[in-house]
């Protein structure tokens, strides 16, 4: 990406970012593999076609250090358990149900950070997670949801929690396309051993022309592309601006889910209630930490 963006640019770009992301929970529902074919072929696309363009379009060498590799390593297992997991829960309960239990990630990084990293515990963010947590049940409680769709985008959360906190040390010590191959190269080695052990390689013989056209915008622009430019967004966008706009993905993922898939995301009227609240109370974290 080139840096002669103007601030306005980079905010339409954050803003089509987050769009893309709500739409990856739609896609998720739209491809008919099971969850870990979904995400092996969604890893491999991306990874192909970030190498294309490293090595082939941008002409740069990709060689790290084993001490690099080790560390970038870890981040790709935590993508990819991520990723699993979220596809899991999305074929199990649905986009909507997927996207509001994956906003838990507030409350796993307000106690992972200061433990792993050793800073001092902000009670505040600890109490809005846990009002995000105490909402979170009573709105899928009245929803009569599928509770195991809760678990796995619960567990999504979690990982891909670990993984911001971990990657936030990583993405000032080497460029965002290298660092975004390594991670998705790592990660779909993870999904492909899991294949293995699992016996299920016979579902990535199972692929429709329709499920491949989706794969193919999943894999590139979905993944490949958001991945890459959401690091280097990081650089140049406020932290106010990007915490509060990364709320809005859950928003435009419902709503797409709505729209595509009509009766079948939709949920009761106590449900988007909560959903709204969930929002809000993420939302004022933010400001509140932000100030502070």
């Amino acid at each position: 990406m080139r840096n002669d963006k103007s601030p306005r640019s980079y905010y339409a770009l954050m803003h089509f970012i987050i769009f893309v992301w709500g739409f990856t929970a739609v896609l998720g529902a739209l491809i008919s593999l099971k969850p870990i074919a979904l995400t092996w072929y969604r890893l491999l696309i991306s990874v192909v076609l970030l190498a294309i363009w490293i090595i082939f379009i941008r002409k740069k060498k990709i060689i790290l250090t084993a001490y690099d590799l080790k560390r970038i390593a870890w981040n790709g297992i935590l993508i990819g358990l991520h990723w699993l997991l979220f596809f899991k829960a999305i074929k199990t309960g649905g986009v909507s149900v997927t996207l509001v239990a994956m906003s838990s990630g507030a409350f796993f990084t307000s106690i992972l950070e200061p433990f792993i990293y050793g800073k001092k515990i902000k009670f505040y963010e600890i109490l809005f997670g846990l009002l995000v947590i105490i909402v979170m049940y009573f709105t899928f409680k009245i929803s009569h949801v599928n509770w195991l769709a809760v678990f796995f985008g619960i567990a999504a959360a979690f990982f891909g929690s670990l993984f911001s906190i971990f990657n936030a040390r990583l993405i000032h010590r080497f460029p965002a396309t290298v660092l975004s191959f390594y991670e998705l190269l790592f990660a779909w080695i993870l999904i492909g051993i899991i294949i293995l052990f699992s016996e299920n390689y016979n579902d990535l013989f199972k692929v429709t022309l329709q499920d491949a056209i989706w794969l193919f915008i999943l894999g590139s622009i979905c993944t490949a592309y958001a991945f890459t430019v959401s690091l280097e967004i990081l650089r140049k966008i406020s932290p106010f601006t990007l915490t509060l706009s990364i709320n809005l993905e859950p928003v435009y993922g419902i709503i797409l889910a709505l729209l595509i898939f009509g009766d079948k995301e939709k949920m009761p009227a106590g449900f988007y209630i909560g959903a709204f609240f969930i929002l809000l109370i993420v939302t004022a974290e933010g400001i509140i930490k932000l100030r502070k």
